[in-house]
């Protein structure tokens, strides 16, 4: 995010023009990509590497999306995926010599999926109606209780005996902060969907803290003695 537009490698995405009506999506369970977090991925199934192939001529851009909570089938017997996921630039990439590809994603925006595209590609496209909010994300940085959030992180580790790179962690904006965390919480699917899906930073951060005192409480029996 730089100067109320976002910048993603050497893209910059200011306006609704500079983003895809349409787009090929890869549905991963667990998987969540946020606006300037980083996903790394092993690709390896023959129709995401052609989805890859198609993304690296084109502009670089595809859409992670959780398969829907139950994966139920729809009438083509493809699951049916979750309302809202995050396009990701194809930042980093490099092929094994075994067939598979290793790239890294970097979140740009947020959208929901419209109707699916009748094609002849292997990997599965949507039109999308992508949340140009987040692309001019930097001013909901203040609002976020980042004391509160380092605290609810600390305890979490502190809990799973872990430690933090807490250099790093206090050079990092709200923005890097609050998205990071998220994308590396050990949480579940329907977890991960509720924090892409929150409204705005605030509540992501809110929610955040409300799952980690949850996990603390269930297996500590007292979160707020964690916390402390």
């Amino acid at each position: 995010m730089r100067d109320g537009f976002m910048q993603v490698g050497n893209a910059r995405y200011l306006k609704p023009g500079d983003l895809p009506d349409a787009i090929a999506v890869f549905p991963l369970t667990g998987a969540l990509l946020l606006p300037a977090g980083q996903l790394p991925l092993n690709i390896f199934e023959p129709r995401y590497l052609a989805m890859l192939d198609a993304a690296l001529t084109g502009n670089r851009l595809i859409g992670m999306v959780q398969p829907a909570l139950g994966e139920h089938e729809d009438k083509g017997g493809e699951p049916n995926l979750a309302a809202v996921g995050c396009l990701g630039r194809i930042t980093s990439f490099a092929e094994t010599g075994d067939g598979r590809y290793i790239v890294s994603l970097t979140g740009v925006c947020r959208f929901r999926l419209l109707e699916e595209k009748a094609t002849s590609d292997p990997f599965r496209t949507f039109r999308i109606a992508p949340f140009f909010a987040d692309l001019s994300a930097e001013n909901e940085e203040e609002a976020v209780d980042r004391a509160a959030l380092l605290t609810a992180f600390k305890a979490y580790l502190d809990a799973n005996k872990l430690e933090a790179d807490w250099e790093s962690v206090e050079r990092a904006s709200n923005l890097t902060l609050v998205n990071s965390l998220a994308m590396m919480s050990p949480f579940g699917p329907a977890e991960k969907q509720a924090l892409l899906e929150a409204p705005d930073l605030k509540t992501r951060a809110e929610t955040l803290i409300a799952i980690t005192e949850i996990v603390l409480a269930r297996v500590f029996g007292d979160s707020d003695t964690v916390l402390q």
